[in-house]
């Protein structure tokens, strides 16, 4: 993909730069409004026919009081305002005269826009240095893998101006722009082994607690923008709690009940509490050196011989609304951008189609969304979506499910991966051909709430039993829980029908009450047998016994992390 050019987020008049970083005051007041105020004066001079100003038609207004200067009478502007029109004056507004000593002032600085995205996030780091071997150790394990910083970096182009922004939105060290590049290299189709996923490597539940959305169609954990946003909530939430950046870190890391355990026990042994000093996991206590290892190389990659790609100060993507259900590869087409690139920054979606009810936007890049909405236009009477969702109205087998929406049983279990030997329980989202004549889009209750939930197939097996005294179809039906009906069908009678003692009765009962039945028959003669023996009962004991052993035999594995 080509290189975007620089931009900024906001049109700007020629030859006006954009400040970035915190907002600049002179006198308090902030310098964008201080301008805005300066450039307004003149406009309300003539608008309001006051004196220093032209005024169309003035009216002749009488005062009953000597005109006050509208800057306050020791400023000394010549603009007079009449008490009766109702301006405050300069005094009651707690205005004053810009001095040489504000303008020479250190609030006051060059409007400049850092060259690039690694400049930017220069000017902003402010937390803690952290020193030491295992900075240094981390470090050059960074340097000597110049491939992996650079695959690093490529990915982090499209996400890390973002980032940046929402950053000093939060006044928020840029620093923490860097920690993705620790969770997980800023791959947001990352997953843990404690399924921790996304950028920020969020686990289920604490992606619950931030709002991230999880169901069939999307997993919020994985939004670039959603994510985020939950990332540096959480950050902050843990900084309020711990007051140190540090420690806010390693509660990211390791859980805050832990990091605040820990802290409980050093204080009841007399011992310091900073994250240097607290007993924590391995992978915590490498965790901020990690980090500061990143942050040295950003800051100076000169003095350490690394390379970083060049990132341009501006956007990379766009938010784009979306209306209609869409497929995700028409989306792609209609935007002229490969598939993989818009999944990369649309890595929530985990379906073809996109459910406007549940996804009302998406990301494209910077250039691509203007052609996207264009494109989309001139679709309107084409097709949007092949696929809608369905909703199993019974629990049901793989095979009937895809009879009713009308797919073959590999395609449809394949499309929604179903495993093998299971059953779609009544409530279930699956997804399912749009047919042509479907006018209506997923519903928002669908598109929010879509699970799929599957239980074990039951394997019936063929077994008789000894009727006893006084059976009927009635009592066995009772004595192994199936319907009389079904007893009578198997057994071609009627469902009234009385067995005599010793009769063989037929059943079809799940494996392992099969297994019952063989084992006890009746109270009458306590013999059964199976008509027809399979071999699925012998296979799935081999496999149990093979996974039991290795299991036993693997090592015992802690959570990496137990609350994200």
């Amino acid at each position: 993909m080509t290189q975007l050019p620089l931009r900024s987020n906001h049109s700007q008049p020629q030859g006006v730069a954009e400040v970035t970083g915190p907002v600049q005051r002179v006198g308090g007041v902030p310098m964008r409004l201080m301008r805005l105020v300066l450039l307004a004066l003149p406009l309300a001079v003539q608008a309001t026919g006051l004196p220093g100003g032209p005024a169309a038609n003035p009216a002749p207004v009488t005062s009953p009081a000597a005109p006050t200067s509208l800057a306050g009478p020791a400023e000394g502007t010549g603009l007079q305002a009449d008490p009766s029109l109702g301006l405050r004056t300069g005094a009651a507004l707690g205005l004053r005269p810009i001095t040489e000593a504000d303008a020479n002032s250190s609030t006051v600085i060059a409007l400049e826009v850092p060259p690039d995205l690694w400049d930017r996030i220069r000017r902003r780091l402010t937390m803690r240095e952290l020193e030491g071997d295992l900075v240094r150790n981390h470090e050059q394990w960074y340097l000597n893998r110049p491939d992996y910083i650079r695959r690093m970096t490529e990915r982090s182009r499209k996400y890390l101006f973002h980032i940046v922004e929402e950053l000093e939105k939060r006044n928020m060290p840029a620093e923490l722009a860097l920690l993705p590049f620790i969770e997980s290299a800023f791959n947001p189709q990352a997953v843990s082994s404690a399924k921790a996923a996304g950028m920020w490597q969020f686990m289920p539940a604490t992606g619950v607690d931030f709002e991230l959305r999880q169901n069939l169609f999307r997993d919020d954990r994985r939004d670039v923008l959603a994510s985020t946003r939950a990332a540096l909530e959480y950050l902050q939430k843990l900084h309020e709690m711990f007051g140190d950046w540090h420690l806010a870190l390693a509660a990211y890391n390791w859980g805050q009940g832990n990091v605040q355990r820990a802290i409980q026990r050093n204080k009841r042994m007399g011992l310091p509490t900073g994250y240097e000093d607290l007993n924590m996991p391995a992978e915590t206590r490498n965790y901020v050196p990690k980090l500061q290892a990143v942050k040295n190389i950003v800051a100076n990659p000169d003095k350490l011989g690394a390379d970083l790609p060049l990132i341009g100060n501006h956007p990379y993507f766009q938010t784009v609304t979306i209306t209609r259900d869409i497929d995700v590869e028409l989306i792609a087409r209609l935007a002229d951008v490969r598939l993989e690139d818009f999944k990369a920054l649309n890595p929530s979606y985990n379906r073809p189609v996109i459910l406007a009810a549940g996804t009302p936007q998406v990301l494209l890049p910077w250039d691509n969304a203007t052609l996207f909405e264009r494109n989309l236009e001139g679709h309107q009477s084409g097709r949007y979506a092949s696929w809608t969702a369905w909703v199993a109205p019974a629990t049901m087998t793989v095979a009937e499910a895809a009879r009713r929406v009308g797919m073959g049983e590999a395609d449809f279990r394949n499309l929604n991966n179903i495993p093998p030997r299971m059953l779609i329980r009544r409530g279930s989202t699956l997804m399912a051909p749009r047919g042509d004549r479907q006018a209506n889009d997923v519903t928002a209750s669908v598109a929010d709430n879509a699970q799929l939930s599957l239980s074990p197939e039951v394997v019936l097996r063929r077994v008789t039993v000894k009727a006893g005294k006084k059976d009927s179809v009635a009592t066995i039906a009772a004595r192994y829980k199936v319907k009389p009906a079904d007893v009578a069908r198997w057994n071609e009678v009627a469902t009234n029908a009385k067995f005599n003692p010793g009769d063989k009765v037929a059943l079809e009962l799940p494996a392992r009450q099969g297994k019952t039945a063989r084992a006890s028959g009746t109270a009458a003669s306590g013999k059964a047998h199976t008509d027809r023996p399979t071999q699925a009962k012998a296979t799935a004991k081999a496999q149990a016994k093979a996974t039991a052993k290795a299991q036993a035999k693997a090592p015992v594995r802690v959570a990496e992390r137990n609350t994200r």
